[in-house]
């Protein structure tokens, strides 16, 4: 017995993709991938695209200023991270670092000494040098400046 695939109508599929890209900001790698994932040709994919960026519906500058605000806020992530992970996404670098100059510095380091204190005080490792390398392994894991990282280790554990 053959499942059969819905098929939608390029009206249906833009309909589907505004509620999609209404619900949370989206980039274009999410958008293209969805309309794959429905089975639109190619011409449909990029006529739906065309519509969703005029009618702002996209808008890759906005995704990346709320993906920054939000990773940094809620999962603390830093610069280098959040970097990469934009870039998988296929973010333009002029929208990448339009994102992060929203991060105040500031606010920035605030958050990193919170993270590296709160995060040394919870290693249960009584070896002062494996304490010290599980503090930096998490730090640059959550990709914060291996100079920050480096500097911040040699503070809280000499």
């Amino acid at each position: 017995m053959q499942q059969s695939k819905k098929t939608y109508t390029v009206q249906e599929a833009t309909s589907k993709l505004e509620h999609y890209c209404a619900y949370q900001e989206r980039c274009h790698q999410e958008v293209r991938k969805k309309l794959q994932g429905m089975h639109m040709i190619p011409e449909a994919i990029d006529v739906i695209t065309v519509h969703l960026i005029e009618h702002n519906f996209l808008n890759e500058e906005r995704f990346a200023k709320t993906y920054v605000r939000g990773k940094f806020r809620i999962k603390k992530w830093g610069r280098r991270r959040l970097t990469q992970e934009l870039k998988n996404k296929d973010i333009s670098k002029v929208n990448i670092n339009k994102a992060l100059s929203e991060i105040e510095e500031t606010d920035y380091i605030e958050v990193f000494n919170d993270l590296a204190e709160k995060k040394a005080n919870s290693i249960k490792e009584t070896n002062k040098f494996k304490k010290q390398k599980k503090l930096i392994d998490y730090l640059l894991y959550r990709g914060w400046e291996s100079h920050l990282v480096y500097e911040k280790a040699r503070n809280l554990f000499h």
